[in-house]
C-alpha cells in the first residue's frame, strides 16, 4: 500500500514546483507539501468510497487526457523552442555521472526511474474479479499499457532533453527539473503552468487509481482471511457497493505514511522504495514458479499464447531484471555514502519482511486459505471467492465462515 503515496506524493511536488517558479523566494515547508499531499488522498478516497460507479468513466478519461496532454506538450515545446534545440549529440550520447560510482552501475541504478513510468499493469490482476471477459481482455490490457508507456514515454523524454536548454540549471532548479524544461522551452512561466497542467491532472488519476487497486486487494486478501481482523476488512457496503472499511485501511495507512514523511523524509522515501522492491519480487515469483515448472503450469486453451522460444526468453529476461534491479535498488544513490544519502530501504524492507514473517506465524498460518479453484477440465483451473457471503444487519456483505453454515 505504500505505493498508493506516490500519487500524492507526485502531485505534492509539482504543486510546490509552480509555486516556486512564481515565487522564487517562496520557501517550501515539509507540512506544506503534507497537506496538498492529503488533500490529494482524501479525494481519491471519496470518489473511491462514493462514486464508485463513475470510477470507470474517469479511467476512460485519464488515458484519453494522457494521450492528449502527451501530444499538446511535446509539439508545444519543440514549436516554442525551435530552431535552439539540444544537440543530437547530447541527447543521444552524453552521460552525466555526478554519482560517484562507476557510469555502469550508475546506468542500472536509473533503471529504477524508466521502470517507474512502465509499472503497475499488475493492477489489472487486482481488478480482474471486475473485468468482463478477463482471460482475455486482462492480458490484452497489460500489454497494451507497457506499449502505450514505451512508446509514449521515449518520445515524450527525447522532446523534453532536446528543448532542455542549460541541463545544470535544470538539475538545480527549485521548481523541479520537469516545469523547468517546460519553462525553458515556452520562456513564459504562464505557458509552462498550463503545460504541467496534463501530468498534474494524470497524477491525480493515478492517485485514484492505486487506491482503487491498493483497497481491492487488501480486500481479496482479508476475504481469504489473510489479514488481521479480515472479517471486519472484508466487508462490502451494500448501498455503495464498495469495500469501504478496506478503503479506509488504504487511506489510514497512507495518512500515517505521510506523518512519517513530516517527520524524516529519509524514513519516508526508505519504506516507498522497500515498497518499489517488494513490488518488483511480486513479479518475478511467479515468472520463476512458472519457470521452475517447465512452462506446464499454464492453461492450455489460454486466450494469449507467445511462440515458445519467445516465452522462455521473456521469463529468463524478466527474471535476470528482478533479480539484478532488487539488489541494485538497495544501494546508496551516491558515494561517498554518509547518514543523509543512504539507503534506508533495505531497513524497511527487513522490517517489512519481520512483520510479514510474524504475522503468518501468528495469525496467517492458522486462518489463511488462499483463493480456492473449481478444476473445470484437466487443463484450466477457475478461481472462484474462496469464503461464502452472507449479509450482516447493516447491510454490509461478510466474507466468512458463517455463509457455509448458513447455507449461502
Amino acid at each position: 500500500m505504500a505505493l498508493t503515496a506516490t500519487g500524492g506524493l507526485l502531485g505534492s511536488q509539482l504543486i510546490l514546483g509552480i509555486i516556486s517558479l512564481m515565487s522564487p523566494s517562496y520557501d517550501p515547508k515539509s507540512w506544506h507539501q503534507f497537506l496538498i499531499y492529503i488533500g490529494y488522498n482524501v479525494f481519491a478516497f471519496c470518489l473511491n468510497a462514493f462514486a464508485n460507479r463513475i470510477i470507470p468513466h474517469i479511467d476512460r478519461g485519464a488515458i484519453i487526457w494522457s494521450i492528449t496532454g502527451f501530444v499538446v506538450v511535446s509539439i508545444t515545446i519543440l514549436a516554442c523552442a525551435s530552431p535552439n534545440y539540444s544537440s543530437a549529440e547530447f541527447v543521444f550520447g552524453e552521460f552525466i555521472n555526478e554519482t560517484g560510482w562507476p557510469d555502469g552501475v550508475a546506468w542500472l541504478l536509473g533503471l529504477l526511474q524508466g521502470g517507474f513510468g512502465l509499472t503497475g499493469y499488475d493492477a489489472v490482476a487486482h481488478m480482474i474479479e471486475e473485468i468482463p471477459n478477463p482471460r482475455k481482455t486482462g492480458p490484452f490490457v497489460m500489454i497494451t499499457c507497457v506499449a502505450i508507456g514505451t512508446f509514449t514515454g521515449f518520445i515524450f523524454l527525447m522532446c523534453l532533453l532536446f528543448v532542455a536548454g542549460n541541463i545544470d540549471d535544470v538539475i538545480a532548479s527549485p521548481a523541479g527539473p520537469l516545469l523547468q524544461i517546460l519553462y525553458n522551452a515556452t520562456s513564459s512561466r504562464a505557458g509552462a503552468i498550463c503545460l504541467l497542467m496534463f501530468p498534474l491532472v494524470c497524477t491525480v488519476f493515478a492517485t485514484i487509481a492505486i487506491m482503487t487497486t491498493s483497497s481491492r486487494m487488501a480486500w481479496a486478501f482479508a476475504r481469504d482471511r489473510g489479514l488481521p481482523a479480515s472479517k471486519f476488512f472484508s466487508k462490502v457496503h451494500k448501498g455503495l457497493d464498495v469495500p469501504v472499511n478496506a478503503l479506509a485501511l488504504t487511506l489510514a495507512l497512507v495518512i500515517i505514511f505521510g506523518c512519517v514523511f513530516l517527520g524524516s523524509s529519509s524514513a519516508f522515501n526508505a519504506i516507498t522504495s522497500a515498497s518499489v522492491v517488494a513490488l518488483s519480487i511480486t513479479y518475478g515469483i511467479p515468472i520463476a514458479l512458472n519457470v521452475l515448472q517447465g512452462r506446464k503450469g499454464l492453461p492450455a486453451d489460454r486466450a494469449f499464447i507467445l511462440p515458445s522460444w519467445f516465452a522462455w526468453f521473456a521469463n529468463l529476461l524478466g527474471l535476470a531484471y528482478v533479480i539484478i534491479t532488487s539488489v541494485l535498488f538497495l544501494f546508496p544513490p551516491e558515494l561517498p555514502v554518509n547518514s543523509n544519502n543512504m539507503n534506508y530501504c533495505v531497513v524497511a524492507f527487513g522490517i517489512w519482511l519481520l512483520i510479514s514473517l510474524l504475522t503468518w506465524i501468528f495469525d496467517g498460518r492458522k486462518n489463511y486459505t488462499g483463493p480456492k479453484v473449481d478444476i473445470v477440465d484437466e487443463h484450466v483451473l477457475t478461481a472462484s471467492p474462496s469464503p461464502e457471503v452472507v449479509r450482516t444487519n447493516n447491510n454490509d456483505l461478510d466474507y466468512s465462515e458463517k455463509g457455509k453454515e448458513s447455507g449461502f
